[in-house]
């Protein structure tokens, strides 16, 4: 896990977005303290987006409407919502 200031991660944004799609979660700090991560996108937020674009459930970025038998390794889709609405 890498650390980085907001002004390198202005100068380098690409960089470390390239690192997030990569993988790596990116922890950014602010005069010294951690403030933030950079997190990539996880499977089942994939996942939700992929159904979404396939009008196989609704999805306003709140609870998923209208999708049933579907499954994915790990987290529930709800408590992947519940983690993006943090």
């Amino acid at each position: 896990m890498e650390t980085v200031g907001v002004r390198a991660l202005k100068a380098q944004l690409s960089r470390y977005i390239g690192k997030a799609k990569a993988g790596e979660t990116i922890i950014i700090t602010a005069h010294g303290q951690e403030v933030a991560e950079l997190i990539p996108i996880s499977k089942e937020r994939r996942a939700v987006q992929h159904l979404a674009t396939e009008h196989r459930l609704k999805w306003n970025g709140k609870k998923p409407v209208g999708c049933t038998g579907v499954t994915v390794e790990g987290k529930t889709i709800a408590e992947t919502v519940l983690e993006e609405r943090r």
